[in-house]
């Protein structure tokens, strides 16, 4: 049987590439790491929100190649439904999926104003206006799912938004975000993940930089 794999960029920067990795790792399905270098166009498209559609991270199982997070998720869910991808339950399922999608749809302004940088920490960051009312719907949804579940994660258990929402915890730290204390323990929860920080301790041993994406203040 071939074996499966996933084709990801940088795990400093890539908060797509954490996602699918996440997704798989929390699939229960075996599978390899194929790494990308940072001067590869679509790498670089995609670290620095140029390409309208991103092909990494890339799934290859049994013969089928799927490079959108959102179809790598529901993927992984179809073959195994029992690994928690989505809630058991009809109405907290759709939640998630609702939840999900508005992450991998939406958030420009976060995603642009904040970029991912497992390396770097700025405190007293001064975060824009436009990316404070992304940081305030993010909350939103976090306080809903977390009021309704009574946590740790979104819906209680690790799940497809977690692994949506994983890469937000981690700018949250990185320019330190102020939050409420239930949206806090939340990002507490996933920063200690031990997925997350297994992918954080590999990321510490990048030796590559994108200047780009490296502010200095």
């Amino acid at each position: 049987m071939p074996k499966t794999t996933l084709t990801i960029s940088s795990k400093n920067y890539s908060s797509w590439s954490l996602r699918g990795w996440l997704l798989c790792a929390m699939s229960g399905i075996p599978f390899e790491e194929v790494p990308l270098a940072l001067d590869d166009p679509a790498a670089r498209a995609e670290l620095l929100l140029l390409s309208p559609s991103f092909l990494v991270p890339c799934l290859r199982h049994e013969g089928c190649d799927v490079w959108d997070t959102l179809a790598i998720a529901e993927y992984l869910h179809e073959q195994n439904p029992q690994c928690g991808l989505l809630p058991a339950d009809r109405i907290a399922r759709s939640r998630c999926r609702s939840v999900s999608g508005e992450m991998h749809s939406g958030f420009y302004n976060l995603r642009s104003a904040l970029p991912m940088n497992l390396k770097a920490h700025y405190p007293g960051f001064k975060v824009w206006s436009g990316a404070q009312a992304d940081i305030a719907r993010v909350v939103e949804i976090w306080r809903m799912c977390l009021t309704e579940s009574s946590g740790p994660f979104l819906f209680g258990k690790p799940s497809m938004a977690d692994a949506m929402y994983a890469p937000v915890c981690t700018r949250f730290k990185t320019y330190d975000v102020k939050l409420d204390p239930l949206s806090q323990k939340y990002c507490d929860t996933i920063l200690s993940w031990p997925l997350l920080q297994q992918w954080t301790e590999a990321a510490s041993l990048e030796p590559d930089e994108l200047d780009e994406l490296d502010a200095e203040f």
